[in-house]
């Protein structure tokens, strides 16, 4: 046992260190799906996606949508990939929200597709940014924001950490709030199964 825990602790840290996605690149494909109706938009990125990363995404046909409910915000997500350090997802509303954005240990990269987000910070609070469809913007792990999404908005949505440690924020109004087993019960079970998968199956981490 003495001769290999030395040998399993150095592989570790160079393992969480392997990022499977380009964020230049994913921003590229962002731009693909600007300025189309919604079902083209989506198909257009998921299918980018897809070419660019075959061995990582959810290629399904029919894609499944789930609610997001987090820090007082509501909208729909579908989940492209998963795994313990990372996420990719198209997440937006149709209508309209607003809310906290959560603070993470992780960092996590919005293309906006579709429509406005607005946002502030403490720090500036007098200072409403605006993110518009071609956009790039970055909430670092450990900072805050708040946000607005005025009316419909969508956006391929990559997160790059430690993904499980957002998990009480993320479903938090869902259990607490909510009260919505179901959308605790598909959203744990889409991203478990992925995860799983790539822990499993291709040994990236």
């Amino acid at each position: 046992m003495n001769l290999r825990q030395p040998r399993l602790h150095a592989y570790l840290p160079r393992c969480a260190m392997r990022y499977v996605f380009d964020i230049e690149r994913l921003h590229t494909i962002a731009r693909h799906g600007v300025g189309k109706p919604h079902d083209e938009m989506v198909g257009t990125v998921v299918e980018a996606v897809v070419n660019a990363y075959p061995a990582h995404i959810d290629a399904s046909r029919q894609r499944r949508w789930l609610f997001s409910l987090t820090a007082g915000a509501t909208g729909v997500m579908t989940i492209l990939h998963a795994s313990l350090t990372e996420y990719l997802i198209i997440f937006g509303t149709p209508v309209g929200t607003e809310g906290f954005s959560g603070r993470y240990r992780m960092d996590i990269h919005d293309f906006v597709l579709a429509g406005e987000v607005w946002t502030y910070r403490p720090h500036c609070c007098g200072v409403r940014e605006v993110a518009r469809p071609g956009d790039h913007t970055v909430l670092k792990r450990g900072e805050a924001e708040g946000f607005k999404i005025p009316e419909a908005a969508w956006m391929l949505e990559y997160g790059r950490g430690f993904v499980p440690a957002a998990f009480p924020l993320i479903l938090g109004d869902v259990v607490f709030s909510a009260f919505d087993g179901t959308t605790l019960a598909e959203t744990v079970w889409v991203y478990g199964k992925m995860a799983l998968r790539k822990l499993v199956v291709n040994r990236k981490f």
